[in-house]
């Protein structure tokens, strides 16, 4: 032992620069690696899995769904704490997809979307009412990574008969989320879906922001978010031209926000519809607030059909500092909504609507009634506030609330108000219902 210490020290210096010379050449592997390493039983290191290593392909038109299958299962049942599953830029044509867990070890997944997806067009292969992509019972999900979702629903929009069918077949949802927790979505695109574009169901403590919606004016069922049965969901800074909805808040929601909102065209943000199937749950506690509609059908609506198989109710809603800019039907609430060309009930709706306050809306209306409250004549609306609500007609300027007619006349905002007496606070324009 003595030798071999006396050994040692004759030729420390050069083991001594040997050994340096290569922690440096490791050092500088690891920081220029885009890999992550991962230790076997270290749950806390990063893993990375990359849709490539299962034989996706970019830019070649061919069917990548089997190698998007397999990068998933092996990111869901990593041991990792923390995985990254990426889908590089290039384009990628897949579906439908499954993403399910639960991923028992995995608490933080994020799925990197950095190129163009592309759903497929063949409708055979959906399931009426499902998504092309649909992540579901995941936990600690984070989709980001300045990519796109095409559903391709050019070729799909001509087999929507909902208009005129009741018991139409639903086309798929490009993105949906079921039975998640703790789910961020950020800075992502979605274009030209065939059905809604994202759609939440029974999620808890989900966040949206920076995500881009886009589809034509006249593309049917097209809503840019749709939320149901959920509850801590929150979306902001989000730009939604559609064909239908920009938002739309369905039953059984609790503590929503939707907040700095960009709509139009579409049909604004809406409330319902509510009250068309038995058993729905109560919505409670919705804020709608600093967003700007621009060219919509509606901007602020509440709808509820006639009819109802049962009781609910919509309660505690505050929709405030709205900008419209010539929107039809600035501010409606509809109890007797009908989406078909003829509805023959005569039964007024049973849902319960109150504790609504409408603050500090301003801009422009397309048509004369600006404010339109139609509530059920069999439950009426009650605790419906309007505070500082400001709108013009377009035409007009937005400053006397008065269009000068081709006559000499002139022409002001009106309300239309049924079953409902509104508390006014403040100024108005148009003038309360009497």
């Amino acid at each position: 032992l003595q030798k071999q210490f006396l050994h040692f020290d004759e030729h420390s210096g050069e083991m001594e620069f040997t050994i340096i010379h290569y922690l440096r050449v490791l050092f500088f592997f690891i920081a220029s690696s885009s890999y992550s390493f991962v230790v076997p039983g270290d749950k806390s290191s990063v893993l990375t899995v990359d849709v490539r290593s299962f034989g996706a392909r970019a830019n070649d038109h061919r069917d990548n769904t089997k190698a998007f299958v397999a990068a998933w299962d092996k990111a869901c049942t990593s041991s990792s704490s923390t995985v990254d599953l990426i889908i590089p830029r290039g384009e990628f044509h897949v579906g439908p997809l499954r993403f399910s867990g639960p991923c028992t070890n995995v608490t933080n997944l994020t799925v990197r979307v950095k190129g163009h997806l592309k759903a497929s067009t063949d409708l055979s292969k959906y399931r009426s009412g499902g998504g092309w992509i649909e992540f579901g019972w995941i936990n600690g999900l984070t989709l980001t990574g300045g990519g796109t979702f095409d559903g391709q629903g050019a070729l799909a929009w001509p087999f929507n008969n909902c208009t005129t069918d009741s018991h139409c077949k639903l086309l798929p949802t490009s993105l949906k989320f079921v039975g998640m927790n703790r789910t961020v979505v950020r800075r992502i695109s979605s274009v030209n879906s065939k059905f809604f574009h994202i759609a939440l169901v029974q999620c808890r403590d989900f966040k949206g922001t920076r995500l881009n919606v886009t589809a034509p004016f006249n593309s049917p069922n097209t809503d840019g978010i749709h939320i149901e049965r959920s509850s801590n969901v929150y979306f902001s800074r989000s730009h939604i031209a559609t064909g239908d909805d920009c938002v739309s808040i369905g039953q059984g929601n609790s503590q929503i926000t939707i907040t700095s909102i960009k709509c139009g065209p579409g049909h604004g943000i809406s409330v319902g519809s509510l009250g068309r199937y038995p058993n729905e749950k109560d919505v409670k506690g919705l804020v709608v607030r600093d967003c700007k509609m621009s060219g919509t059908t509606n901007g602020i609506r509440i709808k509820t059909w006639a009819d109802s198989p049962g009781l609910s109710a919509a309660t505690n809603m505050t929709f405030q500092n709205i900008i419209m800019s010539n929107v039809t039907n600035p501010i409606i609430i509809d109890q007797s909504y009908c989406p078909f060309s003829s509805c023959t009930s005569s039964v007024p709706s049973k849902v319960k609507l109150s504790e609504i306050y409408f603050k500090n809306i301003r801009g422009t209306s397309s048509s004369k009634v600006a404010v339109q409250l139609h509530c059920s004549e069999g439950m009426p609306c009650k605790k419906v506030y309007l505070e500082n609500v400001h709108l013009y007609l377009a035409s007009s300027g937005g400053g006397s609330g008065k269009q000068q007619s081709s006559n000499g006349g002139s022409e002001a905002v009106s309300s239309s108000c049924r079953y409902v007496r509104a508390n006014y606070i403040g100024t108005q324009s148009p003038p309360p219902c009497h």
